[in-house]
């Protein structure tokens, strides 16, 4: 049977969630948990996110089949019985023996967070600890140049010509409470290092080290150039995959 799950995790000490030969992954762990549980036979988990080391999720989605006879509620038990407590199964699905997962993604919502006051030791690998005020009203100013559809090549770090970099962002919005600023991108795909090179640059702005303006400019050119600058991993949550079935 194929099982639709949906899972949360605390990405600090893991390479990301990809599996890497010798490197300890989200994959990883789901898979031999999943392997526990089908008595020992391999089962691959398929996800919609690849997130990078360092980054969070509270509702990331994969497929995976299990060979076993076992209700939803029971592999879901079964899961989290084998995982550490850095993931965590929220929900567990039966869905038909085609569905592949990404073939059903509608969007997906990303939240970076920054501190602006004083440095936090225990949300350091929670919330980015910038520590110094920045210029917000600019920086919602520069955000609005990300919504709807651009090709956003100018925001990936590892720049393939031939890859296709047009995505459409939905809403791209900055709240703030006290120091915390809560930075929010919802879109129908991104692209990696995406959100934390767009992050990068309003940080710049931010920083009035470059006007806000800057940014239609460095989108339109379609160039990684001097401009460019990643945060932090440590910011970045996965914070809400919709499928199409849910709307």
């Amino acid at each position: 049977m194929r099982y639709l799950i949906r899972f949360s995790y605390d990405g600090t000490n893991f390479k990301g969630y990809q599996r890497q030969d010798g490197f300890r992954t989200i994959q990883e762990e789901l898979e031999k948990a999943a392997t526990i549980v089908n008595n020992n036979n391999y089962v691959k988990v398929v996800a919609v996110s690849r997130t990078d080391k360092g980054v969070h999720a509270l509702d990331q989605v994969a497929h995976l089949d299990i060979d076993v006879n076992i209700t939803p509620y029971k592999l879901k038990r079964a899961l989290n019985s084998n995982l550490s407590d850095e993931i965590h199964i929220n929900s567990v699905k039966e869905v038909e023996d085609d569905y592949f997962i990404r073939h059903h993604v509608l969007k997906k919502e990303y939240h970076y967070y920054i501190n602006m006051g004083e440095y936090n030791p225990v949300n350091r690998n929670y919330v980015y600890q910038h520590c110094y005020s920045l210029n917000v009203s600019k920086m919602r100013k520069a955000i609005q140049y990300f919504e709807g559809k651009h090709d956003f090549r100018a925001f990936v770090t590892e720049n393939i010509v031939k890859e296709n970099c047009i995505r459409t962002i939905y809403e791209a919005s900055i709240s703030r409470k006290k120091d915390i600023l809560d930075i929010k991108f919802v879109g129908n795909g991104f692209l990696r290092y995406q959100v934390r090179n767009m992050v990068g640059v309003l940080l710049k702005v931010g920083t009035n080290k470059i006007d806000y303006k800057m940014v239609k400019t460095i989108l339109d050119s379609k160039v990684r150039g001097k401009e460019g600058s990643t945060a932090k991993a440590c910011g970045l949550y996965l914070v809400k995959t919709t499928l199409e079935d849910e709307i």
